[in-house]
């Protein structure tokens, strides 16, 4: 979160009662899932109990010079812990492919660490198309079924229960054996582009 995306949350938190009790309830919320006592907070972050006390019960304003010491203390950032309660839909839809013979649910909706996807897959096309290459390393375990990976030479089997990581340097592709399968793969950025790119269409 930028400094101006901060201060404008922070704003927003005096102004919306809402958003100030849902700071509140995470505060304590994050105080108690540690074990920690009032007392025991406070020791941490420079603040008085009864202070801290009036902050988790709303008798008291929350000041910024207050909030930072407060988030370092239960390991947190300032941003995530007055950032809003969105309604963002958190249902995660499929994708289906019919050309492609397979359907994606994307679960992240951002790029995690490294740039890196994760994202679930029910193949139906009974081979594996032409083997492609580029940039990086695949990683996919099965879920159920069986996938027929094809990498370089090799015509490997990879059942349920099983996972698989190879450089994507090497020619590859992959299709469901004997039945549809369904696989959990973690993709950088190029895998994305490559096995996913309709979705991003």
């Amino acid at each position: 979160m930028s400094a101006l995306l901060l201060w404008h949350s922070i704003l927003r938190m005096t102004q919306d009662g809402e958003l100030d009790g849902l700071v509140r309830k995470r505060i304590r919320g994050l105080r108690e899932a540690r074990g920690w006592s009032l007392d025991e907070l406070a020791a941490r972050c420079y603040l008085s109990p009864s202070t801290l006390s009036r902050i988790e019960t709303g008798h008291r304003r929350i000041a910024l010079d207050q909030l930072a010491p407060i988030a370092r203390a239960l390991g947190t950032t300032l941003d995530q812990l007055v950032e809003s309660a969105d309604d963002d839909d958190v249902v995660i839809r499929p994708h289906r492919d019919e050309a492609r013979g397979q359907t994606t649910w994307l679960l992240s909706r951002e790029p995690g660490p490294q740039g890196v996807t994760v994202a679930k897959v029910r193949v139906t096309r009974p081979k594996p198309p032409e083997p492609k290459v580029h940039p990086g390393r695949d990683w996919f375990t099965v879920l159920s079924g069986t996938i027929e990976l094809l990498l370089g030479e090799r015509r490997i089997l990879v059942e349920t229960g099983q996972a698989a990581e190879f450089s994507t340097m090497i020619p590859h592709a992959f299709g469901a054996h004997d039945g549809p399968a369904e696989m959990l793969c973690i993709l950088d950025h190029d895998g994305q582009r490559t096995h996913l790119h309709s979705h991003e269409s």
